[in-house]
């Protein structure tokens, strides 16, 4: 699979528009996609030595430690993300969802074509632990993406505590407002966002490169830590002892699973090159520098990263931390809008409102009411925790967690998308996943210290979306139950072909869930009223498990009856679906359509929890609870209030 945008320099000039194109996604990049990742410094090697499972700040410890912390970067970030998992592009999109739309699309090959009933129900249950498991993936990065701005931003603000005692009391309340600040300007979309915190994210990886290289020259020794078999040596030496280490390694890798997420906003090339060119040299001279700085000082493992800044630079770095554990927050934060945007597509989450923040690309989003819950938890975590080392013990088991289900789903993307056989499979998403396992299972550890915080995201979020799914498939099969039969809807058809029903002037447009059949809509409106528009169109939409279809794919157009005619539209799910304009368009294809004249007639339900099997009676009430919310139809597909006509419907579920 080739990646997007891979052009060979010799094709360009210096100064050419792909190349300038290229500088300015980088640096765009820069801002959104590795902020997480570049100021996990501030935080994650001093969970190692000083975290509830911390080692003594030994030589041998010191340089193990940060051996590991390098070289799980190279083969974590470097290696299965950026060399092999970014490869699974769904037409561009990332994330666990785009990933798991790849992993259950059915196969078109011959011998799917000639698969038994029995082979088939295998694919459907196997489809169904896919689907399970990619909702827990999902779950997982919501925990990260409120954990991570709350340790991020409290941990540089912590920095003035080096200096003085006495800004320890302003520590939350600062943090507090600086997160406010940052949720307070998301509706301005990443893309601006990234143009102002690229170049900001660029400073600081400078800064923390040229401390690091200081710390090296101080202390060469540290260069050792560059041969993995430092990191080899720590669990001979320490065992079973020194596994829960691995529960702050993996803080060095947060915001990996964002990077992957948010390769539909920026492109693979753009995010690479940030990462190689900058990003990771920065980083690994960061940790370089910290362990330097440790082995002059043990007593620095409380806090290496601020010990290793001169006195003279401190409130300067404290200030360049801040403004770049701001830009941290922002990779998870628009991964969050962008997986609940794909989500909402695929029918796990009621509809919400999306504001498009660019009008050249659409996987740029911006949804106020997962904003403003995102700020509402990261500000009580802040609160309730209170300093970034107690919040460490929450981080990292949404990270590890996530890691492991993108593996699984990559390897089954390998096997049925790609054919790779099983050996291949094995070897390369076998090798991933004992890592990731390796680090889930430290993570566990801290469980009790805080490990339950995106247990209890996960449980949350996950409850809402299985609940919205399993009751709009019970609303749709109690509305099945009330469909008229083949034979009543050719008595219908027939009626208006022999023009026994009364014709009026104008056009009407029934929405339509089921793409079949007459929608309740157009048959309550016939029965109470007893008319029929002139023109009459049934429009259903359908989401298919890619980000965009393509334009021939878009449309299918039928004549039902004498001007009656239904429209089927497709979208992605990175797609907002425009109801005039698929009217407009279909225009073009025979269906008579006058926007002047257009009346939209939208069926509403109301839900009766019942006795009949389906949900617990709570789970019931919840999903009343979520469809009486949800973005009214009229909003979603953009159509004028005043022409539309709503028809309800109790519904027992």
């Amino acid at each position: 699979m080739s990646d997007e945008g891979d052009t060979s320099p010799a094709q360009h000039s210096a100064h050419s528009p792909a190349d300038r194109s290229l500088a300015v996604m980088t640096l765009g990049a820069m801002g959104i996609v590795f902020g997480d990742l570049g100021t996990s410094p501030l935080y994650a090697l001093q969970d190692a030595f000083i975290g509830a499972h911390g080692m003594a700040a030994t030589r041998e410890n010191v340089l193990g430690v940060v051996s590991l912390f390098v070289w799980s970067m190279v083969f974590v970030v470097c290696i299965k993300y950026l060399a092999v998992v970014m490869r699974a592009d769904n037409n561009g999109e990332g994330g666990i969802l785009a990933l798991l739309a790849l992993a259950i699309t059915p196969r078109t090959n011959t011998s799917e074509q000639r698969a038994t009933t029995a082979d088939r129900e295998g694919a459907g249950r196997s489809h169904a632990g896919l689907f399970m498991l990619g909702v827990l993936g999902a779950t997982l990065l919501y925990g990260d993406g409120a954990i991570t701005p709350a340790i991020s931003v409290l941990s540089a603000v912590e920095g003035l505590k080096i200096a003085t005692t006495a800004f320890t009391p302003a520590i939350v309340p600062i943090t507090v407002v600086i997160l406010i600040g940052l949720f307070a300007v998301q509706s301005r979309g990443s893309n601006r966002i990234g143009a102002v915190f690229g170049p900001v994210l660029l400073v600081w990886f400078v800064a923390i490169a040229i401390l690091g290289a200081r710390g090296i020259l101080l202390q060469p020794e540290t260069l050792q830590a560059l041969d993995p078999r430092w990191g080899v040596r720590f669990f001979l030496a320490h065992g079973w002892s020194g596994f829960p280490v691995l529960g702050a390694v993996v803080l060095c890798l947060t915001g990996g699973e964002a990077l992957y997420a948010d390769m539909g906003h920026f492109g693979k090339r753009p995010i690479r090159v940030a990462w190689f060119l900058v990003a990771f040299p920065a980083l690994v001279l960061s940790y370089l520098g910290q362990g330097a700085t440790m082995l002059l000082s043990p007593e620095a493992a409380a806090n290496p990263f601020y010990r290793s800044v001169p006195p003279g630079f401190l409130y300067p770095m404290v200030a360049i931390a801040t403004a770049a554990t701001v830009i941290a927050s922002q990779a998870l934060i628009s991964a969050v809008f962008s997986l609940t945007r794909q989500a909402m597509q695929l029918g796990l989450t009621p509809r919400l409102r999306v504001i498009h923040t660019s009008a050249r690309e659409i996987g740029q989003v911006y949804l106020p009411t997962v904003n403003w819950a995102l700020m509402i938890s990261c500000l009580a975590l802040v609160v309730g925790f209170g300093s970034a080392a107690r919040l460490a013990a929450a981080f990292g088991l949404a990270v590890s967690g996530t890691m492991a289900v993108t593996t699984i789903l990559f390897a089954v993307v390998a096997r049925r998308m790609w054919g790779w056989n099983l050996g291949l499979t094995v070897a390369v998403a076998g090798l991933f996943l004992i890592v990731d396992l390796a680090f889930l299972g430290a993570n566990l550890l801290k469980l009790l210290d805080g490990g339950w915080i995106p247990l209890v995201f996960a449980a949350v979020i996950g409850t809402v979306l299985l609940t919205w799914r399993r009751g709009r498939a019970l609303l749709a099969v109690a509305a099945g139950e009330r469909a008229i039969t083949p034979e009543s809807v050719a008595a219908v058809v027939a009626s208006i072909q022999g023009g026994s029903v009364t014709r009026v002037d104008g056009t009407a447009v029934f929405l339509d869930a089921r793409g079949e059949g007459l929608p309740r809509t157009f048959l309550h409106n016939l029965k109470h009223n007893r008319v029929l528009h002139e023109r009459t169109i049934f429009l259903t939409v359908e989401t298919a498990l890619v980000p965009v279809v393509a334009a021939a794919d878009r449309l299918r157009v039928a004549e039902v009856a004498r001007g009656v005619w239904r429209v089927i539209a497709r979208y992605g799910f990175m797609e907002q679906p425009d109801a005039k304009g698929i009217l407009a368009s279909a225009a073009s294809m025979g269906v008579p359509f006058v926007a002047a004249d257009t009346t939209y007639f939208l069926g509403r339900e109301t839900v009766i929890s019942g006795a009949r099997p389906g949900m617990a009676r709570w789970r019931e009430r919840l999903f009343g609870v979520l469809l009486r919310n949800a973005q009214s139809a009229t909003a979603y597909f953009g159509l004028e209030p005043n022409r539309v006509v709503e028809l309800g419907a109790q519904v027992e579920i």
